[in-house]
């Protein structure tokens, strides 16, 4: 994407639509040594997707991260690499910092299959949030029009072993990294 970070520093956001993937993405790649930040519980709040300013709602379009603060871990250079997981209505104002984005996707019939497994009171689970969940699937509005389309129907450790050879921190099969 963009050539904002310095040479050895990299950022990558992994999003999609709710039930792809992006949480146990997350854990996976933390689980791995990877410094992975949940964005829908580190970063995360109500707000105006425009301005940012704080919000009273409990809307999905008002479900946004703290700009502020992905600047602000995007220039810690403490960990060669970053990895931001999770959606946000305001994806479009920093976008820009990151060297690449991962854009989950499954199949409809995956997704139906996830979202009956989320526990009572996850978002996604009630029957008004699932039916919005299948209509942003279908659209794609909710997620960057950009970036590298990862099948997440696969087990989540070959996702992670796509997202991680993608990022150029893994070989391929033929051993290139």
């Amino acid at each position: 994407m963009a050539d904002t970070a310095p040479m050895g520093v990299r950022n990558y956001l992994v999003e999609g639509v709710s039930g792809t993937g992006k949480t146990s993405v997350c854990r996976e790649l933390a689980r791995r040594g990877h410094h992975a930040v949940n964005g829908d519980t580190d970063l995360a709040y109500q707000g105006d997707p425009a301005t940012g300013e704080a919000t009273d709602t409990a809307l999905h379009e008002h479900h946004i991260w703290d700009v502020g603060r992905v600047r602000a871990l995007v220039a810690d250079h403490r960990d060669p690499v970053t990895f931001f997981c999770g959606g946000s209505r305001n994806f479009t104002r920093f976008i820009d910092l990151f060297d690449e984005v991962f854009v989950l996707d499954v199949d409809l019939d995956t997704l139906h299959r996830r979202l009956d497994q989320r526990p009572h009171g996850e978002w996604g689970a009630k029957p008004s949030e699932r039916a919005l969940v299948v209509r942003l699937h279908r659209t794609k509005e909710d997620v960057p029009g950009t970036g590298v389309v990862i099948d997440a129907t696969r087990p989540l450790g070959d996702v992670v072993d796509e997202i991680l050879r993608r990022a150029g921190l893994v070989g391929d099969s033929t051993g290139q990294a």
